[in-house]
């Protein structure tokens, strides 16, 4: 394995390199994913049935406590990659930490309020909207969950063995996911919550 000192250590081997196009082609897939999930729910935006409607359903203080965290734990993974460059093992110990913990709360909030929505009537059988909803919603929560679990055994590996070049490479693909997640989410906030406010 020949390792190239000029380049940053996530992309310091070709095999790292090839695993970062081959991540971002992956991403590149999990697009049309949630495009075809926006779409649905677009579509089915106004078919309530007899269940309620998102102004009925929505509270904003959940979804904005939701947003900070998801938001703010994308910066705390850049500044994790960040020290990762630096070669900073225990900074980017400890904000890939509090990016994981960040996620965990996001992924607690979600689950209360698929609680609320349920014991509030509103489940996946009840209407096109809701269906809609918690399919979009769901899958990015599994995404988040997923995560949340590859985030762990990265920070397993680096514990074990630190900064190395296979975990460099780990971290910073695990980076670029989350921020693609971060991305949808600010999607899902502006056109399913704020949209559905109104």
């Amino acid at each position: 394995m020949k390792i190239d000192a000029s380049k940053p250590l996530e992309y310091s081997t070709e095999e790292n390199s090839n695993k970062i196009f081959g991540f971002w082609v992956f991403l590149g897939a999990e697009i049309p994913l949630f495009a075809t999930l926006f779409t649905v729910y677009f579509v089915m935006v106004n078919r309530f049935a007899d269940g309620p409607s998102g102004p009925e359903l929505f509270e904003i203080g959940p979804v904005l406590a939701e947003t900070f965290l998801l938001l703010t734990s994308s910066f705390t993974i850049g500044l994790a990659v960040h020290a990762m460059r630096l070669g900073h093992k225990k900074a980017m110990m400890i904000f890939m930490g509090i990016t994981l913990l960040m996620g965990l709360g996001f992924i607690g909030i979600e689950i209360d309020e698929f609680f609320t929505y349920v014991h509030e009537g509103a489940t996946l059988q009840t209407s096109g909207f809701l269906s809609s909803l918690f399919v979009l919603l769901g899958t990015h929560g599994a995404h988040v969950s997923f995560g949340f679990l590859w985030g762990v055994g990265i920070m397993i590996q680096l514990w074990r063995r630190g900064i190395t070049p296979a975990t460099a490479n780990k971290t910073f693909i695990f980076s670029l996911f989350w921020h693609f997640l971060d991305v949808v989410w600010i999607f899902i906030f502006s056109f399913v919550y704020l949209k559905g406010l109104m």
